[in-house]
C-alpha cells in the first residue's frame, strides 16, 4: 500500500516560510490562491466548541496538533486513510513530535459506536469522523488536519528535487538498492520504492512507518532551503490538485513565523502493540496502558491538563 503524505507539513513550514520570503509578491499571491483552493473546514459547528489555538500571538503562541492523512480516493469512492501521522508542535520548547498511528489499530469509531480499524473511520464518515476518532484514541484535541491524495506522492518528491533520508537498515526493493545510513532519493519513483517495502522488513508496518517519517523529515528540510525555491510552482500545482486542510492562509503564515524553528528538534516514536485476529479479521491491538502513556506524553508537550485515562473495549 502506498504511503504518500509527504507534502503535508511542507505547506505549513516549507512553502509558506521560504516561498513568501524568496518570491515576494508573486509567490505570496500564488500561495494565497493555493491556500484558498485547498481550504476545507472539518465542520463549521465543530469550531464553535473546539476553538483553534492562538497561533498569531508572537509573544506566546500556543502548542498545536496536526493530523496528516494519506488517502486513496478514486472516483465514486471515498477511500481510506491508510496513512495517519500525528504531529504536535510546542513553539516555546522549539520541539516537534511525530508518530504514525498503525492503520489496523482497533479502536472505537466515533459516530458509529463500534470498534474497527482506525483507518476505516475516514471511509465511514470522512475527515470529521477520522479526526474525532483519532481524538478519542489519543485523548487530545486535533487542531488541524492536512489530507493528501496518495496519487500525489511521486509528483511532490520530483517537484522538490528529491530528498535525503537516514536509512536504518540496508535493503533492495523494486530494482533499487538502499544502503544503511544517509541515502539520496533522487526521484519520486525511488522514494516510493523506499517507503513501500514491508515484507522484507523484520518490523513490518512499523519499519515502513519509520522510513515514511524519514521521507517526511526530508521533505520538510528540503522545503525550508532557499535552493528549492525554483520548484515552488510545481509544488503548488501538486498541492492544488491533491490537498485539503482546515488551515487558513493566515494560519499558515502565523505558523511559519512563530513555529518554524521547532522543525530542528523533531522527535519520532512508535505506537507499540501486537497483532491479533478477531472474528478472522486482523487488528493491531494497542493496550490502554500504551495509549495512556502516549496521551500523557502529548498532553505534556501541548501543555494540556491530564484527564481521565483513555479506555475502550478495543482489546
Amino acid at each position: 500500500m502506498l504511503k504518500k503524505v509527504m507534502i503535508s507539513f511542507l505547506i505549513v513550514i516549507g512553502i509558506a516560510v521560504v516561498g513568501i520570503a524568496g518570491y515576494g509578491f508573486y509567490l505570496y499571491d500564488s500561495v494565497k490562491e493555493t491556500a484558498n483552493t485547498i481550504h476545507e473546514p472539518i465542520d463549521p459547528e465543530r469550531e464553535k466548541t473546539v476553538p483553534k489555538p492562538k497561533v498569531d500571538d508572537k509573544k506566546a503562541p500556543e502548542p498545536i496538533s496536526i493530523l496528516l492523512m494519506g488517502v486513496d480516493e478514486r472516483k465514486n469512492d471515498r477511500g481510506r486513510s491508510d496513512t495517519m501521522v500525528v504531529m504536535t508542535v510546542n513553539p516555546e520548547k522549539d520541539s516537534m513530535y511525530m508518530f504514525n498511528i498503525p492503520r489496523d489499530s482497533r479502536t472505537l469509531i466515533v459516530g458509529k459506536g463500534f470498534d474497527d480499524k482506525i483507518n476505516h473511520a475516514y471511509a465511514f464518515g470522512g475527515t470529521k469522523m477520522a479526526v474525532e476518532t483519532v481524538e478519542n484514541f489519543l485523548d487530545i484535541p486535533i487542531n488541524y488536519y492536512i489530507k493528501v491524495n496518495m496519487e500525489s506522492f511521486q509528483d511532490i518528491v520530483d517537484a522538490v528535487g528529491g530528498v535525503t533520508v537516514n536509512n536504518g537498515r540496508g535493503f533492495s526493493y523494486d530494482g533499487y538498492t538502499f544502503p544503511k545510513g544517509e541515502v539520496e532519493l533522487e526521484t519520486g519513483k525511488e522514494a516510493l520504492a523506499f517507503v513501500r517495502m514491508r515484507k522484507g522488513d523484520p518490523k513490518g508496518d512499523l519499519g515502513r512507518n519509520a522510513r515514511q517519517r524519514e521521507v517526511i523529515k526530508g521533505v520538510i528540510e528540503k522545503g525550508a532551503r532557499a535552493s528549492s525555491i525554483t520548484k515552488f510552482d510545481d509544488v503548488l500545482g501538486v498541492i492544488s490538485d491533491n490537498v485539503k486542510t482546515n488551515l487558513t492562509f493566515d494560519e499558515m503564515k502565523d505558523i511559519q513565523a512563530n513555529y518554524k524553528s521547532a522543525r530542528k528538534n523533531l522527535q519520532t516514536f512508535e505506537v507499540s502493540g501486537h497483532g491479533q485476529y478477531i472474528n478472522n479479521i486482523y487488528y493491531y491491538i494497542v493496550s490502554d496502558q500504551e495509549r495512556n502513556e502516549i496521551s500523557d506524553k502529548l498532553k505534556e508537550h501541548m501543555e494540556l491538563e491530564s484527564s481521565v485515562a483513555v479506555e475502550d473495549d478495543a482489546a
